[in-house]
Parts: structure tokens; C-alpha cells; sequence
């Protein structure tokens, strides 16, 4: 590549033509693979909301409790995944993006339970076309900062015009105790750019433990008024990790970051050319 990509931000559409016409029509290859790229994602998200909405409708209908109270969705912006790609040193090729990058489409599901998160699990296992490829118990086996959640990392076929393509999801199911907990810590790690000081790191992982205990306690009263027996609880620590494949904006119609910016795609450009890869 001839282009100086590094003063691309300032590239528009109008000065693409004081480019050689090998250079722009590599970077338009470029810019229509990523945003064919991207929207696997997105579809994919579209896959498993769907399959997830079809659950809550049939818990909510044909069910006595329903145990998905909200459904959330979130692309990974071009800025984050052109960052990541950058801090963890992966060819800037959309093989290896796919290969190394598990958390492009994500997914969450927050439950009133503990139990209500096994059952969705389970539900989830059944769906033929969703591989689970891999699983991360942090309900029974919290983070060192208190973090807890369950993390299937699933492949979903996405049906596009020119074939069939399967496609990494992220999808974690926590209880609302859990999810208000999350929140608040990704808010206080973002305002002090993780560098968060000791007293608040302290009070963080106490406050985790007041979660655990108040979803504990709300399983306890929910047991007490519905009377459930002990056949209903699902409490069962091994079962994330009994099956054999085991190893964040509302619902939106719209794609965040898509079209793609002029400057992404030239940074991804700059990108390719540092690891001498073509667009292909």
C-alpha cells in the first residue's frame, strides 16, 4: 500500500480520488469485508435473541414463573475491536479476529435466582443449532473481585446469502443482584480508569458478598412462598460443567458503528500493512 494511513482520519469520500486506484479500490475491499464482518455478528446476535425471546414467551405463557426478566445485547464497537485487536498483538485478519476474539456479540439474560440461571442453561442446551463451546462458572466460582456470572461461549449459524457461517456469541446469565452489582463496578473501573484505589477495591468485593447473600436470602423467601421441594431447587454446582462440548444497550434494530467510519477502516488498513497482509 502506497496511502500515508496515518493521516487517514481526515479522509473522506470526496479525496479518495487522490489516491492510486489500487489503493482505493483496496481500501472500499476493505471497508465492505469489515462491514460484512461485523454484521455476521450482529445476525448472530439476532439468532440467539430470538431463540432467548421464544423461551420467555413460552416460560411466560405455558409456564407457572418465568425465570428471564430482561434480555440484553451488545456489538463490540469497530473502536473496541480495532483496540483489542491492537493490545493483545492478533494478525489483523478476520480468521484470526474470529479465532482469538470470543466476546464480538454478546448476549445477557438476567434471572430473579440463582436456580432461575441453571434453568436457563438447560433450556439453552437443548437448542440443536447452538454449540456450546465453552463455559465459565463464576456463580459458584466468583472472580477474586467478587464478579459473578455465567459465561456459555456459543457458535450459532448465521444464514446468509452465499452460505452458511458459524459465528462466536457470548452470552452471560446472572441473577439481578449480580447484574446491579456488575454494573456499578464496570462504572467505578471505567471513572477511575482501573486504577481503582485499595479502600474502594475492599468495599467492592464486601458489597459482592451482600449481593450473594441477598440472592440467597431471596431464594429462601421465594422457597418459603411457593412451597416449592427440594426437586424443584436446582442448586447443582457441577452442572455447568457436566455437558461434553464445555471446555450491553437495550434491544436495538440498529448496528452500533455500522456504516463504518472513513478512519476505521484506515486504521485497520495501517493495521495490515504493519503485518504485511492484504485485504483478502
Amino acid at each position: 500500500m502506497n496511502a500515508d494511513y496515518e493521516l487517514v482520519p481526515r479522509l473522506t469520500n470526496q479525496n479518495l480520488a487522490r489516491l492510486g486506484d489500487d489503493d482505493v479500490a483496496h481500501w472500499r475491499q476493505l471497508r465492505e469485508q469489515f462491514t460484512g464482518f461485523l454484521l455476521q455478528y450482529k445476525f448472530a446476535i439476532d439468532e440467539v435473541l430470538t431463540k432467548v425471546n421464544i423461551l420467555r414467551d413460552e416460560f411466560a405463557h405455558l409456564h407457572s414463573e418465568n425465570p428471564i426478566e430482561h434480555v440484553k445485547s451488545r456489538l463490540k464497537s469497530p473502536e473496541s475491536l480495532l483496540d483489542k485487536i491492537e493490545r493483545k498483538g492478533i494478525a489483523p485478519d478476520f480468521d484470526s479476529i474470529r479465532a482469538e476474539i470470543t466476546d464480538i456479540a454478546g448476549v445477557r439474560i438476567t434471572c430473579s435466582f440463582v436456580s432461575d440461571i441453571e434453568q436457563v442453561y438447560r433450556a439453552l442446551l437443548r437448542q440443536d443449532d447452538l454449540t456450546v463451546l465453552q463455559v465459565k462458572d463464576y456463580v459458584h466460582q466468583p472472580k477474586p473481585n467478587g464478579y459473578r456470572s455465567l459465561h456459555m461461549i456459543v457458535s450459532v449459524p448465521v444464514f446468509l446469502s452465499s452460505g452458511t457461517v458459524p459465528v462466536t456469541v457470548e452470552i452471560q446469565i446472572r441473577t439481578i443482584a449480580m447484574d446491579f452489582w456488575a454494573s456499578l463496578e464496570h462504572k467505578i473501573y471505567y471513572k477511575y480508569r482501573h486504577d481503582v484505589p485499595e479502600q474502594i477495591r475492599r468495599q467492592l468485593h464486601e458489597s459482592a458478598q451482600t449481593a450473594t447473600e441477598l440472592d440467597e436470602l431471596m431464594a429462601d423467601l421465594h422457597q418459603q412462598v411457593h412451597g416449592l421441594d427440594d426437586a424443584e431447587t436446582i442448586d447443582d454446582p457441577d452442572l455447568f460443567h457436566s455437558h461434553p462440548r464445555d471446555s450491553y444497550a437495550a434491544n436495538s434494530t440498529e448496528t452500533p458503528g455500522l456504516p463504518l467510519h472513513n478512519h476505521l477502516i484506515n486504521r485497520l488498513a495501517h493495521l495490515r500493512d504493519r503485518y504485511g497482509q492484504d485485504a483478502t
